[in-house]
Formats: structure tokens, sequence, C-alpha cells
């Protein structure tokens, strides 16, 4: 199965994916201390993933502009 060229973008994809592998998942746990070594990595809980948010940018006032 091939990787939709939206998601493409060089060696890495553009866009955060929602979903993440088990040993992705494992990884996360473990720098959590939420997982040990002697856990079935079988029925994992859900794992939140951060999204890089971009703030947008702020209007340049203009010297007739008045605030209210």
């Amino acid at each position: 199965m091939t990787i939709d060229k939206s998601l493409k973008r060089g060696s890495r994809l553009s866009r955060s994916r929602n979903v993440l592998k088990r040993d992705e998942r494992i990884e996360k746990m473990l720098a959590n201390d939420n997982f040990s070594e002697n856990q079935s990595p079988l029925g994992l809980p859900k794992t939140r993933v951060e999204k890089l948010v971009i703030g947008k940018k702020k209007k340049k006032k203009g010297p007739d502009e008045d605030d209210k």
C-alpha cells in the first residue's frame, strides 16, 4: 500500500498522524512511565498525540484605526 501524494513531503509526512503504531505507543508510554517490561503489548490504552499548532499572524494597525 502506498502513501497518498498529499501526505508525502520529502522524507517525512507533512501532516501529523492521529494513529500510532504499537511500537510507537509503547515508546511513548515508556517515556511517561505508563508501561512496564513485563506488561503485555496487546490491549494497550490509547495515547494522546500532540498536534503542532501554528499561531496566526496579527494584523498591523494603521495610524487611523482606533481600539474599541
